[in-house]
């Protein structure tokens, strides 16, 4: 959870970075948030790119490359041509602090963006701008000329083990040497690459299944946490540098396609790599797509699919989790190609609007840490709302959920209370899934009603959730019963929602909205055609 400081006394930051990315933005957004008073410069290393210089960029990754790089390109060149517009940014959906607009809003933050960042008029700037720190950010590598500008010198995020792995990109040669943990890093700024003495580090143990996207995304928000840690250490003079063993580690450079596939194939790991295959996979899914858009959709009744999570995580692969990777993938194509609403938008409806996009809704169910760790800020990154539909007396606690006893796995981590909170103030619905995850047909109904009403009364008290929305657990025909649905209006909740599957067509009963359970078994093909309606 943000740690927030009263107010910093008026300190200066200048950020050099080479790319306005997510995470980068996120970084300075957590760290202006935790730090009242900061002032910011942010200047972005942009180099013109002239005609000859792109040639010989592509004469020499075809070299280094070979015949992968051909394929390799044309499938980033469908990818632009064939991208839809962006959605303009929403103020109220989650994420929306971290977009570009965002940041340009900030009253305390100046962008500059510059030809070279070593040139006299960023040398300048940064000297009339007088910074206390520097934080290195996604940058190109810096000059002394540059990074000793600021007052306590400049920091770097590094996501990899120092000093054993220097260099790019993230987790990648960690895999490849087969480590079990992949690092990051946060050290001071010198001449060489990377051999600054080391601020902090923490590690990020592999799971049973993980991947390179999915330790890529894990990485990010670890890199946020650690690098708004040590900038506000440094700037309150609370922070001990270790210098770095002389010596010891090696630098890694991008690797070629080839090593990307080879590490792919070791790890079995998807989708595919850069091919013809995958260019004509991404070609055939776009234009499916796009003749949905340009008609078909019209010819159907409108509806509505509502999405069923439970978990997001790396340790398992069974009917009840997506892996990290997976689900990124599932938001970035939600985000690109769908209207994704919020779950209150679809209770409220009375006919299903048509709309030029399919519309989808996301929802989870039980209340597992990992929906905090890993599924949440991957929703933020694409800005898409969810809900979360919690058991409340096993969140918060050590208790297994029934379903997970009857597997025989552990007790598996349940977000905290305050981890709810959280996931509230970033603009997640949170609604309830009784307390105690019991089967609403089979149980007496005074247990029922006591369960109905305390969940209620929990989500009200701890949460501030004024209006519940009911999700039943196990979700199928036979787990909800007429009356004791009658149960459910008494107790005040707004709607209630199933998981026996089916798409919402016209029209939403708001006290059985249909809902498809989502997990590992689902192609990235089957998931597009579940998401526009085609069962």
């Amino acid at each position: 959870m943000a740690v927030h400081d009263v107010a910093s006394e008026g300190h200066r930051v200048v950020v050099f970075t080479g790319n306005l990315a997510y995470s980068v933005r996120k970084g300075i957004v957590e760290l202006d948030k935790r730090m009242l008073g900061l002032q910011w410069l942010v200047l972005v290393h942009e180099p013109p790119r002239s005609p000859g210089r792109l040639l010989r960029n592509q004469w020499l990754n075809l070299r280094r490359n070979g015949w992968r790089w051909i394929p390799y390109q044309l499938a980033e060149i469908a990818k632009r041509l064939l991208a839809r517009a962006a959605v303009p940014s929403n103020a109220l959906v989650p994420g929306a602090e971290y977009t570009i607009e965002a940041l340009h809003g900030l009253a305390n933050l100046r962008v500059l963006r510059v030809p070279d960042i070593h040139g006299a008029p960023s040398l300048e700037a940064v000297r009339a701008f007088v910074p206390d720190l520097g934080l290195s950010l996604a940058a190109p590598i810096l000059r002394r000329a540059l990074f000793a500008l600021p007052r306590l010198g400049t920091i770097n995020l590094h996501k990899g083990k120092l000093p054993d792995f220097r260099g790019m990109p993230p987790a990648f040669w960690e895999l490849w040497h087969n480590q079990q943990s992949v690092g990051c890093s946060v050290h001071g700024v010198d001449e060489k690459l990377d051999t600054g003495p080391l601020l902090a580090q923490v590690e990020v143990q592999r799971s049973r299944f993980s991947d390179l996207r999915g330790l890529q995304l894990q990485l990010d928000e670890v890199g946020v946490e650690l690098m708004s840690g040590v900038a506000r250490a440094m700037l309150l003079g609370q922070v001990r540098a270790t210098p770095q063993p002389v010596g010891q580690g090696r630098t890694y450079r991008k690797p070629t396609l080839a090593q990307e596939s080879a590490l792919r194939h070791r790890m079995r790991a998807s989708p595919p790599g850069p091919g013809l295959k995958r260019l004509v996979k991404h070609v055939v899914g776009t234009g499916v797509v796009g003749l949905h858009r340009l008609g078909f959709a019209s010819a159907t009744a409108p509806r509505v699919v509502v999405l069923l999570y439970h978990r997001v995580a790396d340790d398992a692969r069974d009917n009840l989790t997506a892996g990290i990777a997976q689900f990124e993938r599932h938001m970035a194509w939600l985000a690109e190609n769908c209207c994704v609403v919020p779950i209150e938008s679809v209770v409220a409806m009375v006919r299903v609007s048509r709309v030029d996009r399919p519309m989808v809704a996301i929802t989870f169910d039980d209340g597992y840490l990992d929906n905090h760790l890993n599924a949440a800020p991957i929703l933020q990154r694409h800005r898409l709302p969810a809900a979360f539909f919690v058991s409340t007396g096993i969140v918060n606690s050590e208790r297994a959920f029934p379903h997970d006893l009857r597997r025989g796995n552990p007790s598996l981590a349940k977000m905290s209370w305050d981890q709810l909170r959280h996931m509230r103030s970033m603009g997640f619905t949170v609604g309830s899934h009784t307390v105690g995850h019991i089967d609403c047909a089979a149980e007496p109904e005074a247990m029922v009603r006591e369960e109905l009403a305390r969940s209620r009364d929990d989500l009200r008290e701890r949460l501030d959730v004024q209006e519940p929305i009911f999700a039943y657990p196990y979700g199928g025909r036979k787990n909800m019963t007429p009356e004791r649905l009658d149960l459910v209006k008494q107790a005040g909740y707004s709607a209630c929602l199933s998981a026996y599957g089916g798409v919402n067509v016209s029209t939403v009963d708001r006290f059985n909205v249909l809902r498809n359970s989502i997990s590992c078994e689902f192609s990235d093909r089957s998931f597009h055609r579940l998401c526009l309606g085609w069962l």
